[in-house]
């Protein structure tokens, strides 16, 4: 059932609420420096750049509370990103290639109302709106690492609950082994769907027991507050155990399958991005080696490298879900 409201509740940002694109030119002019080998005036330029920045911060989004969870993984020790930059630096191609598109341009992106188009082999199909997703289940924060294939990580609390809330309640037939994600492709709102670099709409994928797994995440806030738009409003996927381009953000369709589905990266470049996409330093980039990553927000751009850990370090909890595979074969 759709369930509509009114968009006089707003609670995603306005043009004037979005980072300054002066900010993001000033990224640009520091990898420049970098690559000058100017060290000092690049970090004297890094901290000119905290100072001027009018960045998004809590309090300026809706807030979505949420109870700690208990379930283990979920509560990482690691410090967590602050809210500056993980706003700001951010993976959405709907909306550019560049770090800092996102942030500037998902201002354009319209969240309400919104719903959810739930089909395939599946009991309960239909279009569900967003506030009646928000009602399936308590909400949690979760505090996971995500881990981006070029070589980049975060700590982020997210808020939501286990996409397995959902899948519950769809009730899916025996016959469905995936399940697929497709997320928002309008040309109107996302400037990025000009590019070809993928076939829009963005398509991903799961095999059901990781879409079941309980700390697949379906979010729908982080920081204690609503998705902004450039983090993948109103609601993605987070599944903190793979590449950060598995958790697709901006959901309008899941689809329960007999098939694997083929993801968009898979389909643009298979012989860099296979289906299962899990954080393994074995398996490297054919463009990169992804044995250690930098942590955005630690020493700014000279921040020193840390080994990546198998499974982004949730291998006690999701070792199981692959034993017995070839994990360089199945990538």
């Amino acid at each position: 059932m759709l369930i509509r409201s009114s968009d006089s509740g707003r609670i995603h940002p306005v043009p004037s609420e979005i980072t300054p694109r002066e900010v993001f030119t000033g990224r640009r002019d520091l990898l420049r420096q970098v690559a000058a080998g100017a060290a000092g005036l690049t970090l004297a330029s890094w901290a000119a750049r905290d100072a001027r920045a009018q960045m998004p911060r809590p309090g300026v989004l809706a807030a979505l509370p949420a109870t700690p969870s208990g379930l283990a993984g979920a509560q990482v020790i690691d410090k967590p990103t602050s809210y500056k930059d993980a706003t700001t630096y951010n993976n959405f191609y709907e909306f550019g290639t560049d770090k800092s598109d996102p942030a500037r341009l998902a201002h354009t992106l319209k969240t309400r109302p919104w719903s959810v188009e739930i089909d395939g082999l599946v009991k309960k199909p239909g279009r569900y709106g967003l506030e009646d997703l928000l009602k399936w289940s308590a909400m949690e924060e979760r505090i996971y690492r995500l881990r981006c294939v070029e070589g980049w990580s975060m700590v982020i609390p997210w808020v939501g609950y286990s996409l397995s809330e959902l899948i519950r309640r769809v009730e899916p037939q025996p016959s469905a082994r995936y399940v697929e994600f497709y997320t928002q492709a309008d040309r109107t709102t996302m400037p990025g769907l000009r590019s070809s670099i993928i076939d829009w709409p963005y398509v991903e994928g799961l095999r059901m027991d990781e879409a079941q797994h309980p700390l697949t995440l379906l979010a729908f806030g982080m920081y204690g507050e609503v998705l902004p738009n450039q983090n993948g409003a109103p609601l993605r996927l987070v599944v903190p155990w793979k590449y950060g381009f598995k958790s697709a953000k901006s959901l309008v369709r899941i689809r329960f399958v007999d098939k694997q589905p083929v993801s968009s990266w898979e389909k643009s470049a298979p012989q860099e991005y296979g289906f299962y996409s899990n954080v393994n330093p074995l398996v490297d980039h054919p463009r990169w080696s992804q044995a250690n990553e930098r942590r955005i927000g630690e020493d700014g751009l000279l921040a020193k490298r840390r080994k990546t850990l198998m499974f982004n370090g949730y291998e006690p909890q999701v070792g199981s879900l692959y034993a017995g595979m070839d994990l360089k074969k199945f990538f």
